[in-house]
């Protein structure tokens, strides 16, 4: 599967159950750990696991094994590790206090294809 069906799988998964403020970070020129992060939040930690859950039997159902599944349990912060991808579910005050848009300080992909410089 090439990296940008990939991408727009796990898209698709997080939108599929009304994931909250989708963001794709390109950080090919930064890391060498991965392609692209991908970050959204949910509304409980019951939302956030069933994001993370729907984005890993969405890759799996394409032939994709997650590399990595984290935070399951607590459903604070589920991180996904797909390899080229790397998708991070969050509850929005963990998504605050970490950041994860200004660490990497890169140009933001919305899931709509729309670029916006980071701040």
């Amino acid at each position: 599967m090439e990296i940008e069906e990939l991408k727009e799988t796990a898209i698709a998964a997080l939108e599929d159950l009304k994931a909250v403020d989708i963001t794709v970070l390109d950080v090919r020129n930064m890391t060498s750990i991965t392609d692209y992060m991908i970050v959204a939040s949910g509304n409980s930690s019951r939302h956030v696991k069933s994001l993370s859950n729907n984005v890993v039997m969405n890759i799996k159902a394409k032939g994709i094994k997650p590399l990595g599944i984290e935070g399951e349990k607590d459903g604070q912060w589920c991180l996904v590790d797909v390899g080229d991808i790397v998708v991070h579910v969050m509850l929005p005050p963990v998504r605050e206090f970490y950041q994860l848009e200004k660490l990497w300080s890169v140009d933001v992909v919305s899931s709509s294809g729309n670029i916006t410089p980071s701040a």
